[in-house]
């Protein structure tokens, strides 16, 4: 466009020189030429205005072209972001939705588990309403005993609710050898309880002290009752506790009083063994060993016994053997005093006749 109006700019400048100098020369020639000029200027600026338009055509179109593909890439990247931005979210949405889930899961695994704890808690406090009765808990302490028995012995070797022969009745014995050991399941409960809810240092030493009291009577009911060796039993006896904080406000905690080790000295002194269910087991695989070594020892004895019945089997056959020999000895003796009178007969015979005896040669004896 800036082109165009130059051309024209200098078409009217060439104009006006011409029309200038034809005013001044009146030249009717000139101005005929001027008008030729004019109209070849005229030409080549329509054909210059064409070619210049053509050029503009072109240039627009490739503009165009240019910019069209320009579009058309930046239309395939943002579509292509834009999928790629849709795939990320779907993921994404996928994954959340999929973590959404198992939130909801773990949540109702989790009411489930809070159920549960809540109605073991109930069961718990239904459980030590019932253990309250002594009867009861005398029955869970002897169902656990027997349970541990079960586990770990054959059942020749123990017996559950074994009656002595003077009608007493303990709640387990454990056959070893020809003797028993006696095992009774005490839960002195009530006086644990009183201690282990006692809130100043008063009333600690006040229910320390009943629980010692309670501890020992049951360790000199089971002492007295139990231990006797006129009915084959050994000369100790287990208490099992089957609670383990009972047991160690038994022997554990009891080292840090004045008296160190009270209850567990006295039990000792009174032959009897308090166990709980962790402890009892090293005393039972003690035990077990023990039973090892009284079969060991009466398998030996059966041993023995087969070696001397061998042995005097032998002593036998060795009088039989000797005295074979003898007959044997005699036999050689016999036969060979046999033979030399054999000898001087055929002698004397050939002597006679002057005949030689055919004789059938020696058979050597065996070496």
């Amino acid at each position: 466009m800036e082109i165009i109006l130059g051309v024209i700019s200098i078409l009217l400048i060439i104009i006006l020189v011409k029309l200038f100098a034809i005013n001044k020369d009146n030249s009717t020639a000139q101005l005929l030429d001027l008008k030729n000029e004019i109209a070849e200027m005229k030409s080549r600026q329509l054909e210059s205005q064409n070619q210049s338009l053509i050029e503009q055509h072109r240039l627009f179109q490739g503009a165009q072209k240019l910019m069209s593909d320009q579009l058309t890439s930046l239309y395939k990247l943002v579509n292509d972001g834009l999928n790629k931005s849709q795939n990320t979210i779907n993921n994404q949405l996928n994954h959340t939705s999929n973590v959404i889930g198992e939130v909801r899961q773990k949540l109702g695994s989790l009411e489930q588990a809070t159920k549960q704890i809540q109605d073991i808690g109930k069961d718990i406090s239904s459980l030590q309403d019932i253990l309250k009765a002594p009867k009861l808990r005398g029955n869970l302490g002897e169902y656990l005993l027997e349970e541990l028995l079960k586990q770990i012995f054959p059942q020749k070797n123990y017996e559950i609710k074994y009656s002595f022969r003077n009608g007493t009745q303990v709640d387990a014995v454990i056959k070893l050898g020809e003797g028993i050991v006696p095992v009774d399941s005490k839960f002195p409960l009530e006086s644990f309880q009183r201690l282990f809810s006692a809130e100043n240092e008063l009333d600690i030493k006040k229910y320390k002290r009943e629980f010692i009291y309670s501890v020992k009577t049951r360790i000199d009911e089971i002492a007295n009752k139990y231990i006797n060796p006129d009915e084959n039993t050994f000369d100790f006896a287990l208490m099992y506790i089957p609670a383990e904080n009972v047991f160690y406000e038994t022997v554990i905690t009891d080292s840090l009083t004045e008296k160190e080790y009270e209850i567990f000295n006295y039990a000792v002194s009174r032959h009897v063994i308090p166990v709980s269910p962790n402890s009892f087991y090293a005393y039972l695989m003690a035990i077990v060993y023990g039973l090892k070594g009284f079969q060991i020892e009466k398998q030996a004895k059966k041993m023995v016994g087969e070696l001397i019945s061998v042995q005097n089997s032998f002593g036998n056959f060795y009088k039989d053997f000797t005295l074979i020999g003898k007959h044997l000895e005699n036999a050689s003796n016999k036969y060979r005093d046999s033979q030399k009178k054999v000898d001087k007969l055929n002698d004397r015979m050939q002597n006679i006749t002057g005949v030689e005896t055919e004789l059938i040669e020696d058979v050597q004896e065996p070496a």
